[in-house]
C-alpha cells in the first residue's frame, strides 16, 4: 500500500492535506495542555516556596523537560515515523500533569520539579507537531503548512489560560489546589492528542517522503512529482536555529515574569488570564497570515520582522505602568506576535536545509537547543527581576532581540 504513493502525486497530495488535518486536531488538544504550565506554573512555585527570587524555575524546569523529550521525540519519530514519536511525547507530558496536580494536593516542591520536566514533554511534542505538516510540502508551502498547524494551537493556547478561574474552581470543589486546576485540563488535553495522532496519522508521512526522496523526487507546486537532488545546507540549520533560539529566550523570559509582576500590581488571576491568553493567542493565531508572508517574501525577511516586533514589545512591556491591563495585553501580543514571526521562517529555513533520511533527528536537535534557550530565559527571568526590576528584564529581552538582524544579513545567501 505505501509503494502506491511513490509514484501518485494525487494520493501524496491527498495524504498531505489529511496529515495536515489530522496534527491540526492535535494541535487543538496540544494547545490547551501547554497553556497551564506558562499560566500558573511561576505562581504554583511562589506559593510553594514563598519567594520570588525562584518563580522562573517552573519555566526553566519544564522547559529542560521539553529539551529531553525534543530529542527524543525527533529519534523516535527518525526511527519509527512521525506518529509513534509524536503520540508517545504528548502522552509522557499527559503524565507529568497528573505528577503536577499530585504535588500540588500534598504540598510537595520535590515532586512538582520533577513532574513539571516530564509535563515538558507536551510542550516539546507541541512544538515539533508542527514538522509532520511539512513532509509532503513542496518548497513553496512548508512556511504555509507550518502555520497552518500552528494555528490550531490557537484555539486551545487561548481557551486554556481563560478556563484558570474556571479549572480553579472545579479544583477546588473536588478538594485539589486551585493553582493545580489548569493542570487538569492539561493531563486530559495532551492524552488525548496522543491518542488523536497514533490511531489518526495513518499512513505516516515522514515515512512516505523519506521514500519519495529515496527516487531522488519530491512534489512540486505544478501538482507533480519533480526531479530533484536532495543536500544538507548545514548554515541553513545554523542561521535557522539562531532565529529560533533568539526569539525563544526574549519571549520565555519577558512572559514568565509577566504574571508576578502583574500580581504584584494587584491584577486577578483572571486578569493574569486573560493578558496569557492574548499573548498565548498571537503566538499562535497570525500563522495563516505568516506562513503566506513567510514563503511569499523570504525566510529572512520574516526574521528581521521578528526582531524588531520583539524590541517593540520590550519597550512596552518595561514602560507600560503596572496597572495598565490594556498595555500590558498589547505588549504581551507584540511578544507573541515576533515569536511567531521568528519560528515560522528559522523552521521554514530548517525544512528548507535538511533531507528526510536525517529531518526529524535533526529537527529534534534544534528543537532541544530551542528547549533549553528557554529554560535559560525562565531561570534569569525571576533573578534578574529579583536583583532589579521587571523593567530592566524587559530592556535587555528587546535588546537581545536586536541580534536577529545581523545574523540574518548574514544568512541572506543561505535562502532559497
Amino acid at each position: 500500500m505505501l509503494q502506491s504513493y511513490i509514484r501518485s502525486p494525487e494520493k501524496q497530495k491527498s495524504l498531505y492535506k489529511r496529515t495536515l488535518f489530522v496534527v491540526s486536531i492535535s494541535q487543538i488538544f496540544g494547545g490547551a495542555g501547554l497553556a497551564a504550565g506558562v499560566t500558573v506554573g511561576a505562581l504554583l512555585a511562589q506559593q510553594m516556596l514563598g519567594t520570588e527570587a525562584f518563580a522562573g524555575l517552573p519555566s526553566a524546569i519544564l522547559t529542560l523537560g521539553s529539551a529531553l523529550a525534543a530529542l527524543l521525540v525527533g529519534k523516535l519519530s527518525q526511527r519509527y515515523g512521525r506518529r509513534t514519536g509524536l503520540s508517545a511525547g504528548f502522552i509522557v507530558g499527559g503524565l507529568g500533569a497528573i505528577g503536577v496536580i499530585i504535588a500540588a494536593i500534598i504540598n510537595s516542591a520535590y515532586l512538582l520539579f520533577p513532574s513539571l520536566l516530564v509535563y515538558g514533554a507536551g510542550t516539546a511534542t507541541n512544538l515539533q507537531a508542527r514538522y509532520a505538516g511539512t513532509d509532503l510540502a513542496n518548497s513553496k508551502q512548508r512556511a504555509t503548512a507550518i502555520s497552518m498547524t500552528m494555528v490550531f494551537t490557537t484555539f486551545g493556547a487561548v481557551a486554556g489560560p481563560n478556563l484558570v478561574n474556571v479549572m480553579g474552581n472545579f479544583a477546588l470543589s473536588i478538594g485539589v489546589p486551585s493553582l493545580a486546576g489548569p493542570f487538569i485540563l492539561a493531563a486530559a488535553a495532551y492524552i488525548l492528542a496522543g491518542v488523536v495522532l497514533f490511531i489518526m496519522l495513518r499512513p505516516d508521512p515522514l515515512v512516505i517522503a523519506r521514500m519519495i526522496e529515496a527516487t531522488n523526487q519530491e512534489p512540486s507546486d505544478k501538482g507533480h512529482l519533480a526531479a530533484t537532488v536532495h543536500t544538507e545546507n548545514k548554515k541553513g540549520i545554523m542561521v535557522g536555529a539562531t532565529i529560533m533560539v533568539l526569539t525563544q529566550i526574549v519571549m520565555v523570559a519577558i512572559m514568565t515574569m509577566t504574571p508576578v509582576h502583574m500580581r504584584h500590581h494587584g491584577h486577578s488571576l483572571g486578569a493574569v488570564g486573560l493578558v496569557i491568553g492574548f499573548h498565548i493567542g498571537a503566538m499562535y493565531l497570525p500563522s495563516l497570515i505568516t506562513g503566506f508572508l513567510v514563503d511569499k517574501l523570504g525566510r529572512t525577511t520574516m526574521a528581521i520582522a521578528s526582531g524588531t516586533t520583539l524590541l517593540l514589545a520590550g519597550l512596552l512591556s518595561a514602560f507600560a505602568p503596572g496597572d495598565s491591563i490594556v498595555l500590558l495585553i498589547i505588549a504581551l501580543s507584540l511578544l507573541g506576535l515576533g515569536w511567531n514571526f521568528g519560528l515560522i521562517s528559522g523552521t521554514a529555513l530548517i525544512v528548507d536545509s535538511t533531507k528526510t533520511s536525517t529531518r526529524a533527528k535533526t529537527q529534534g536537535s534544534v528543537d532541544v537547543l530551542i528547549a533549553l534557550s528557554g529554560a535559560a530565559g525562565g531561570a534569569s527571568s525571576g533573578m534578574i527581576v529579583a536583583g532589579s526590576s521587571y523593567l530592566t528584564l524587559s530592556l535587555i529581552g528587546g535588546i537581545l532581540s536586536l541580534l536577529l538582524i545581523p545574523v540574518v544579513i548574514w544568512s541572506r545567501g543561505s535562502e532559497k
